[in-house]
């Protein structure tokens, strides 16, 4: 049997178009590259770093995601998967390569700067304020906004239903799933030109994942990108529209999610078969 690890290369050479806990402000320390004609809307390239003076995490590792996609980041534990996102938005020292949203290099902004810029990222514990009711939640959410919200915060309603009924109940009595969605709801409050999730489903039910995926969908139909982390890696390659697995903060695969699904190797290394 090959060895699934031996080729770190990204087997999918498209995505790079040519280019080559606590929210921490990483450095930079690489060199911005120029954007290319047909760049994705939001692209890592070639990432390199770690956190602090500590080893590499990420080798030369590249995501990216365009309007209306899911882009899905699986990979066994301890590949760097959470890693990569934080990379992008800004909380890991990057060494080498770039972050760039809508052909602007973004990668040495502070994590707050990119969500002003119109990065929206869920992180996957500590992601409400739980003392907080639902709708002060979202009202959180909204701090950068100088106009009008509620219209969206209506939208964030219509989108997730439950959250209205509950709005004035503190988001900490909320089931699992139901903090999920205060927490994917706070940060379209933002009005993002793409959402980061990072293990959105970790620790509900198949029932409340499903909902969630289902609610995933209809966010990238209203064109923001989705870029996200997912430990249910064969649930989440079937909603992607690109998918990369990770080994050890390099890239080892890459495709669209069908594609990564109905590969043998993917299947038998990190699927289950």
């Amino acid at each position: 049997m090959s060895d699934p690890y031996g080729d770190r290369g990204n087997k999918d050479r498209s995505i790079t178009k040519g280019g080559s806990s606590t929210l921490q402000a990483g450095r930079y320390s690489g060199q911005p590259g120029p954007a290319a004609s047909d760049e994705p809307f939001l692209i890592g390239s070639a990432m390199t770093g770690g956190y602090g003076k500590g080893p590499d995490i990420l080798h030369d590792c590249t995501i990216a995601v365009e309007k209306g996609e899911i882009a899905v980041i699986v990979g066994p534990n301890g590949a760097g998967k959470s890693t990569a996102m934080k990379a992008v938005f800004g909380m890991l020292d990057l060494r080498g390569g770039d972050v760039r949203l809508d052909g602007e290099s973004i990668a040495s902004l502070s994590p707050q700067a990119r969500v002003v810029k119109g990065m929206g990222f869920v992180p996957q514990t500590q992601n409400i304020f739980t003392t907080m009711t639902v709708e002060e939640n979202l009202e959180m959410g909204a701090f950068i906004r100088k106009d009008d919200f509620r219209g969206t915060m209506e939208q964030v309603y219509d989108l997730f239903p439950i959250l209205k009924e509950k709005r004035r109940q503190k988001a900490g009595e909320l089931s699992g799933g139901q903090r999920q969605q205060v927490a994917v709801g706070r940060a379209l409050m933002t009005r993002p030109k793409v959402l980061m999730l990072d293990e959105p489903t970790a620790g509900v039910s198949p029932i409340v994942m499903d909902e969630l995926f289902d609610r995933i969908i209809e966010v990238a139909r209203t064109g923001i990108p989705i870029l996200m982390v997912e430990q249910n890696a064969r649930q989440a390659l079937e909603i992607a529209d690109k998918g990369y697995v990770l080994v050890q903060g390099c890239n080892a695969h890459s495709g669209t999610g069908q594609d990564l699904l109905a590969d043998p190797e993917v299947r038998r290394s990190f699927l289950g078969g």
